[in-house]
């Protein structure tokens, strides 16, 4: 498996805050069956300490204390890469935040809070910078929980779609989160499962096994493509390999997408809000 999203660097951001952090998360990685591990930090205004023009050297170094400690994994520079940073940018910092610093493929994170109106215009003008879009986790997000058709029309458009691992195990059952997760791979709208792990585990873990199973059981055969296939092109910088289940998300819903459907998902997404 390939995990295109984990804060894998030591004391850098959120992620490990030693070097044997770093190690211990990439042991346990490879343990779950990982090959590749992007180390994707966070580029935004509050992790000032994550500087662009690093990541390769910071990278670097991490991949031979991982293969002096004997794990078969090996670590990728990328970023998670935040809006407002983005189109800061310059067209080199923009290009050392992609995958493999190739200026193909960029993380860029779904922000938390309420997504502002023009969300879908902010991401597709990065897209005209010549990169793809990898938008991490919009499932988490408030916004696209009362309204997952939101990430639907940017798929439509190009974007490809991250779902985190922990949104789709056990441990989220009936979540909003959850329940966003799944509307969207009914959908054909997501593309790759990640961990965004951020230790060695129980906490943010690396597991993906799990979730690679949750996948299978509602679109059989989809997490191998999700796990392998499509972060595969993504490092690569190269097309997308045909999905393995027929994709609703080219501009019409055939499968589970009616109005009765998402009507009953945000019903339940509101209710659980009312009741908490």
């Amino acid at each position: 498996m390939i995990d295109l999203h984990a804060h894998l660097l030591p004391a850098i951001d959120d992620g490990p805050e030693t070097l044997e952090g770093s190690v211990a998360l990439a042991r346990a990685a490879a343990e779950c069956g990982t090959k590749v591990m992007t180390a994707t930090p966070h580029l935004r205004a509050d992790h000032p300490g994550v500087r662009v023009h690093e990541l390769a050297e910071r990278c670097h170094a991490l991949g031979d204390a991982v293969g002096s400690a004997g794990i078969p994994i090996k670590v990728v520079p990328a970023a998670e890469v935040d809006l407002l940073w983005a189109y800061a940018a310059s067209c080199e910092q923009l290009r050392l935040a992609t995958y493999g610093q190739r200026g193909t493929d960029l993380l860029l994170e779904t922000p938390y809070g309420p997504l502002p109106p023009n969300f879908g215009s902010l991401v597709m003008r990065l897209t005209e910078r010549g990169v793809r879009v990898l938008l991490a986790h919009p499932e988490r997000n408030l916004t696209v929980q009362r309204n997952p058709r939101l990430v639907v029309d940017l798929v439509a458009r190009g974007v490809l779609v991250q779902l985190t691992a922990m949104s789709l195990t056990r441990a989220s059952k009936g979540s909003p989160a959850q329940r966003a997760a799944i509307w969207l791979l009914e959908q054909g709208a997501g593309h790759v499962i990640a961990s965004d792990a951020h230790s060695a585990g129980p906490w943010r873990g690396p597991d993906l096994r799990a979730a690679a199973g949750r996948v299978d059981s509602v679109a059989p055969a989809q997490a191998e493509w999700m796990t392998h296939e499509v972060p595969h092109a993504v490092l690569a910088g190269e097309p997308l390999p045909p999905s393995p289940v027929a994709s609703a998300a080219g501009g019409t819903l055939r499968r589970l997408g009616s109005k009765r459907s998402v009507g009953r998902m945000l019903s339940a997404t509101l209710g659980s809000r009312a009741a908490s």
